[in-house]
């Protein structure tokens, strides 16, 4: 770049160092002639024209930008022997590592690693995972107007609201954190509930029942406008496996209900007509 440039700089610096003074220079000369370089009093008393000063020229431009990259290039294999690295591209004569046919993890007959070190856990794949939501949260937004608390809350309206986040796996868990602001009753529909949960918001005069939803049943509660736009309808509510129905209270409603089902406490045998 500077070799590209130098010469170009210094003849043209000669150059105009050279030439006679003038007595009338026109506006193309001052302007046009060197964009580069720029005098502070180009015009001196006598009227003659004369650099006073030239300004430093930039060696950098736009086209000579690089990034920050090593140096270093990627060693190339396989293109001649003055590399070093050709002909058999470092991986020396014949044999398996040679040809590139070995298989990955074989140690040439020998226990391999992963036979040598022991298995520790394991991994459930029966396991749920459920996304925590406590009452103080559910409190403050219902105070804020974005959650009617004369409706059903269900956990479409949390995700609406932004109690919970958009990436729910296999439900809601509903948690105690903040159950002294519950002063008023509500009515929630979540897939589990801690203990403390249930009693602050039974205190208040609310209810709080556990529904099943598959993963197939709860992308339909949480997006239905995803059937839509695929031009599906929505899937019939799934049965709870025979392990989780005492963990559930009733199977999952689609689309998303807005009216809570009553709880109905087993009524005392009828007395026989006299």
């Amino acid at each position: 770049m500077i070799r590209r440039r130098l010469p170009s700089i210094i003849s043209v610096s000669f150059h105009f160092l050279k030439t006679k003074p003038i007595s009338n220079p026109s506006p193309l000369l001052q302007f046009h002639s060197l964009p580069s370089l720029q005098c502070s009093n180009p015009i001196n008393k006598n009227g003659s024209f004369w650099f006073q000063g030239i300004r430093a020229y930039s060696l950098l431009s736009l086209n000579d930008l690089r990034g920050n990259v090593p140096r270093k290039q990627k060693t190339r294999k396989g293109r001649g022997i003055g590399s070093g690295k050709g002909k058999t591209a470092g991986r020396g004569h014949k044999g398996q590592k040679a040809r590139g046919n070995g298989k990955l993890g074989f140690e040439g007959g020998q226990t391999p690693m992963r036979r040598r070190l022991p298995k520790r856990g394991f991994k459930n794949p029966f396991s749920l995972t459920f996304q925590p939501v406590g009452l103080g949260k559910i409190a403050k937004l219902i105070n804020a107007g974005k959650i009617d608390s004369h409706e059903l809350i269900t956990m479409k309206t949390l995700k609406d609201a932004g109690a919970i986040g958009k990436q729910i796996e296999d439900g809601v868990r509903l948690m105690g954190r903040g159950a002294e602001q519950i002063q008023w009753p509500i009515h929630l529909e979540v897939s589990r509930v801690t203990v403390r949960a249930k009693e602050a918001v039974e205190a208040a005069g609310g209810s709080v029942r556990r529904v099943h939803y598959n993963k197939l049943g709860l992308r339909a509660l949480l997006k239905p406008e995803w059937f839509e736009k695929k031009g599906r309808l929505l899937p019939k509510p799934a049965r709870p496996p025979p392990k989780l129905k005492d963990k559930v209270d009733s199977i999952g409603r689609l689309p998303a209900p807005t009216k809570p089902i009553p709880f109905f406490t087993e009524e005392e045998p009828a007395s026989s007509p006299a």
